[in-house]
């Protein structure tokens, strides 16, 4: 069996990388596995066509100045899948690149073409489902309420749960390595965690620094760490080298990355709030039954686009996921320091109404059943069976 898979960020790596296993647990065939991925997908067997770094890109304006190299490189995509010709295309994520992938691959025949995550259409663009059912044939959803988006228009779609219920969360031991490590005290601790791409860090950071400083001087106690990203580190280390408040960074530039891992689950099991951006950190959070504010922004001619598109009236995934809306947030112009700073505040003085909402939010993504990528590596091998 013959898969090509596309991922184009360190989330959609982690999905590859679990449905890659699951692919090999559950096929009766040896698979061979070709695409773009990152280290996770590589550590499975694949040979990346290009690095998948290239793919991080956020914000309509922000795509601008890499428009035609990023064109080159869906054409490169297609061209490798048409001299492959693999029995099934997974995408994950990151439609913007890999529908149009996906585009060409259809126009040039009839292989499967499965698109894993299925795109925010309950949130903005509803016309992309429709869209898409002229070139996906199957969709991988992570949220329980999407399937009937997809249905709607014709495609198979199938709930599989989200990856993140099944991530390890820190012990009593890791938790007391971490703080011995970084000098952790019991004292209340904020988590600071601005993104992994430096588009964001750019534009997140210099906002959260003086909301930690606010806090600070209200909480003198409070202790802040930060978790770098590695694509982010060497950025992150600059412009927190004169931050007025103490501020630990885990970085995990020279350090074994299950050490680094290790570290960085104790920091998010041993927090009492974070200030975080938007998207599936606010899910690792509710796995590690952390309190949370959400916090994000874009380029401005991003967001006076996407403020007009909206459909919904919040971005933070455990509030659609339970319907709710107990986790404060601060998106476009409302991300601003004093705002996130009387958040974390707010949250740090009573977190008791966040805690119902994690605890449903990891039931609903599956909890406690199989993992995600094996139910992928299912749905995938019976909608080709299917077919």
């Amino acid at each position: 069996m013959k898969v090509y898979v596309i991922a184009g960020e360190l989330s959609g790596d982690k999905l590859g990388a679990s449905l890659m296993r699951g692919l090999k647990a559950e096929s009766p065939t040896d698979i061979e596995f070709r695409g773009v991925g990152g280290s996770l997908m590589q550590a499975e067997g694949l040979s990346s066509q290009f690095p998948m770094q290239e793919l991080s890109v956020m914000g309509l304006v922000e795509i601008l100045p890499k428009y035609f190299h990023l064109k080159r490189r869906i054409k490169e995509c297609a061209k490798a899948i048409a001299a492959f010709q693999p029995d099934v295309v997974v995408t994950i994520d990151s439609p913007d690149f890999c529908l149009r992938v996906a585009k060409l691959v259809r126009e040039a025949g009839d292989t499967r073409i499965v698109h894993y995550v299925a795109p925010s259409v309950w949130a903005w663009r509803p016309k992309r489902a429709e869209k898409m059912a002229g070139i996906v044939d199957q969709v991988l959803a992570l949220l329980p309420f999407e399937p009937p988006y997809m249905q709607a228009h014709g495609m198979r779609c199938d709930f599989v749960g989200h990856p993140v219920v099944a991530e390890p969360v820190a012990n009593d031991q890791e938790i007391a390595a971490f703080k011995a490590h970084y000098r952790i005290s019991d004292d209340p601790m904020v988590l600071v965690l601005p993104g992994s791409r430096k588009g964001e860090v750019s534009r997140l950071l210099p906002i959260f620094l003086p909301a930690l400083d606010m806090i600070r001087q209200a909480r003198p106690e409070v202790q802040f760490v930060l978790p770098a990203a590695a694509p982010v580190a060497e950025m992150i280390e600059e412009m927190t080298a004169d931050q007025p408040c103490s501020l630990t960074t885990l970085d995990p530039r020279g350090l074994e990355a299950e050490t680094f891992a290790a570290h960085k689950r104790s920091a998010f099991k041993t927090a009492d709030v974070a200030v975080a951006a938007s998207g599936t950190v606010s899910l690792e959070l509710c796995a590690a039954s952390t309190p949370m504010v959400i916090a994000y922004d874009v380029n401005k001619i991003s967001r006076m686009i996407m403020k007009r598109m909206l459909l919904i009236d919040t971005v933070t995934l455990p509030n659609l996921v339970t319907d709710t809306r107990h986790i404060p947030e601060f998106i476009g112009e409302a991300c601003q320091p004093d705002h996130i700073a009387q958040g974390v505040l707010n949250v740090l003085a009573d977190p008791s109404a966040q805690q119902q909402v994690v605890t449903d939010t990891m039931r609903l993504l599956g909890r406690g059943q199989e993992e995600a990528g094996v139910k992928a590596a299912r749905a995938i091998l019976d909608g080709l069976s299917e077919a």
